[in-house]
């Protein structure tokens, strides 16, 4: 920006006003009785309510999302990119609604900037099911998500979907694609806590097997990842999607959990002896298995540690939660699939959750 930085807004509130304030009246002038939607959704930090002053060096600023019915989407968008390029006021409380180009490849990213001609502005023309077909990869609009697509879309893009706000909606189907995905059915919601439990079984006793042979940078590595594991399990446990990695902490800190779980995860992280971490790692395992218990969707199993097999290491056999809660899933297409569960419980780069076509070939071929 080329002035002193106004006050902060949170990026939803700047949105809305966008909005009410531009958008809107400059849709009612030009385009009397066009139905449309206007919403804030998809990517960026205010989406999940995690953006702060930070957030204002790169592609935050006032934007938006309008939505039209596919042949009007076709019709008008265009002269409505150039109506706003043109009619947009040049800030919104202070804040430029262009936003400069990049051409380094090595900085893409969109910054704010003011200017005297028509704004380069990030309002963006669409239809619905076009757009959620590009986030997720599957239509909700047309019709109730199949469990491959269920599994192949990631928590982060249906946290991105769902959150947000949508400002005004007429045509409906935005708010009825958004209330589909806003959680996952019983069942797969079954099957992927299942398969987060079935993770951590996998690592849980490599803490202690690490630390025996000397290896304590390895045992703090496979603690780290457990921590971060039952944090996942903890926000699908209160219906929560996770987002990616750079909020995870935040929005594990807004789960009821947080407060009774926080001082063992953190114990177990901060530890620099193996008794310390196991000790940290045991007693956050305890409460998830309570929680999971208390949640009625299985048959309660002991929530004690115990030694693992006939070696010292104390563990929660987390796999005893995993069969429990598979006994419970009934959808004869989930009880055919190994416990691998949905892309990000098997996957986790950005770049390969981004492509919805490959993502979809290879959960459909974990099947």
């Amino acid at each position: 920006m080329t002035t002193a930085d106004p006050a902060f807004l949170p990026g939803l509130e700047l949105s809305r006003i966008l909005y009410e304030e531009a958008v809107r009246p400059l849709l009612d002038d030009a385009f009397p009785g066009l139905r449309h939607a206007a919403a804030r959704v998809g990517t960026g930090s205010e989406v999940l309510g995690f953006d702060t002053s930070r957030s204002a060096d790169h592609e935050w600023g006032p934007q938006l999302q309008l939505f039209l019915a596919p042949d009007e989407a076709a019709r008008y968008g265009a002269p409505l990119r150039r109506l706003l390029a043109e009619r947009l006021p040049k800030d919104v409380r202070g804040w430029p609604t262009h936003f400069r180009r990049q051409d380094d490849p090595l900085d893409p990213v969109g910054h704010m900037e003011l200017t005297d001609g028509p704004v380069d502005h990030r309002v963006s023309v669409q239809d619905v099911g076009g757009w959620l077909t590009r986030e997720t990869g599957a239509d909700p609009a047309a019709g109730a998500p199949t469990v491959l697509d269920w599994l192949a879309m990631p928590q982060q893009k249906l946290a991105e979907v769902t959150g947000g706000a949508v400002f005004h909606d007429g045509l409906g189907s935005l708010t009825a694609a958004r209330r589909r995905l806003a959680w996952y059915p019983d069942q797969v919601w079954r099957y992927l806590l299942a398969c987060q439990w079935q993770r951590i079984s996998q690592q849980e006793a490599f803490v202690g097997r690490c630390a025996e042979v000397g290896d304590d940078l390895g045992s703090a590595v496979v603690a780290g990842r457990l921590v971060r594991d039952l944090m996942r399990l903890c926000l699908l446990l209160e219906r929560r999607y996770a987002p990616y990695g750079k909020w995870l902490g935040s929005a594990f800190g807004r789960l009821d959990v947080a407060d009774s779980l926080l001082p063992s995860l953190r114990g177990a992280l901060a530890a620099t002896e193996y008794p310390e971490r196991e000790r940290g790692l045991c007693e956050a395992y305890e409460t998830v298995a309570a929680i999971q218990n208390d949640s009625g969707l299985a048959e309660p199993v002991d929530p004690a540690c115990r030694s693992y097999h006939s070696r010292p290491f104390q563990v929660l056999r987390a796999d005893r939660f995993a069969r429990a809660l598979a006994a419970t899933v009934t959808d004869p297409e989930l009880r055919e699939r190994p416990l691998t569960g949905s892309v990000d419980q098997w996957a986790d780069s950005t770049d390969l959750l981004n492509l919805t076509g490959p993502v979809r070939a290879a959960t459909r071929a974990l099947g």
